[in-house]
């Protein structure tokens, strides 16, 4: 025999960057395993250091990081993680963004302006990402900017369960913040047992960042508790006038549910005074004591990431988890 014939063993190891540790210490809790030592730190200048302290040579690694503020330092630290593993001889890396930052920027809506999304999709491919795992993206488009499989992963299903526990014994219509969001408010009714669908109908100054008018609401929402659903809330400017709109035509309440809770500036105070009965989001972000308040629900996505992790570790079905809608 003329070659050395070996069964090949593979192993998954989990590496956790510094934006939202206790995010991934949930995932390998999930996943029955420990975040790989990782040292890390940033020298005087800005300057980002990574070293791993086991060897990861033949692993499957799942590198988490949610670009969290501030958001380029995050962006910068995950890339030179994934750089470290490709100089190790990991076998395949994953790169797990709970939130993808700069999705916003998918497009270009004047001339001379940079399409980020596709650029941020390029740095991973170049850095040595094999594959990406992202939750909720800003459009389902981004998956095309990154040359190599990406599983897009809805919160959806955690988000819908809860307002049906809660709310699903009143009359229920789910909102779509604009008309490119139907299609998912379109997945929240199916979910919800067929409840009707609306949406605001808004206008945005494209010079203007984090601001639009909701200029009237598009089918029924009176007497009834509204779903209002949207990918992320940034400064809440969008939500609360579109909350306000919503009540302005006679509806019983407005329930608002979004999967990243940016709350930046000021978001919190905004939907503290809002007409808005309750905010429920997911933990893809992290969120300090002083951004929460009485209204605000926080579901945890671990449990979503780590199932996801398993199948692709297994080379399972991920759009199985979604009931062949992922």
């Amino acid at each position: 025999m003329s070659a050395i014939r070996r069964k090949p063993k593979r192993h998954l190891m989990l590496f956790s960057g510094r934006a939202h540790p206790a995010l991934a210490q949930a995932v390998a809790a999930d996943l029955g395993t420990e975040l790989v030592p990782t040292q890390a730190y940033t020298f005087a200048n800005g300057e980002i250091y990574v070293r791993y302290e086991e060897s990861v040579r033949g692993c499957d690694a799942f590198v988490i990081q949610s670009h969290t503020e501030p958001i380029n330092e995050w962006i910068m630290e995950q890339l030179l993680m994934v750089d470290a593993l490709k100089r190790a001889s990991a076998k395949r890396i994953t790169v797990v963004l709970p939130f993808y930052g700069y999705a916003r920027q998918d497009k270009k809506h004047r001339g001379r302006e940079p399409i980020s999304a596709r650029l941020i999709a390029d740095l991973f491919r170049t850095a040595g990402a094999d594959r990406l795992i992202a939750v909720d993206l800003h459009t389902a488009q981004i998956q095309g900017f990154f040359d190599g499989p990406v599983d897009h992963l809805m919160a959806l299903p955690i988000l819908a369960d809860y307002v049906a526990a809660k709310y699903g014994d009143h009359k229920l219509a789910v909102v779509s913040p604009d008309a490119g969001r139907i299609k998912v408010a379109e997945q929240w009714s199916a979910r919800l047992g067929g409840a009707p669908l609306a949406f605001v109908h808004k206008t945005r100054d494209i010079t203007r960042p984090n601001e639009s008018v909701a200029n009237r609401v598009v089918g029924s929402v009176k007497g009834r508790i509204c779903i209002l659903v949207d990918d992320m809330i940034d400064t809440a400017g969008t939500i609360t006038k579109a909350a306000d709109a919503i009540m302005a035509e006679g509806a019983a309440g407005v329930v608002v549910a979004a999967t990243h809770a940016i709350l930046s500036g000021p978001a919190v105070d905004r939907l503290r005074t809002s007409t808005v009965k309750e905010v429920i989001v997911t933990d893809t972000l992290p969120i300090v004591p002083s951004r929460m308040f009485d209204k605000l629900t926080i579901l945890p996505i671990a449990p979503l990431l780590s199932r996801a992790i398993r199948e692709v570790f297994e080379d399972g079905s991920v759009t199985s988890m979604f009931n062949g809608h992922a």
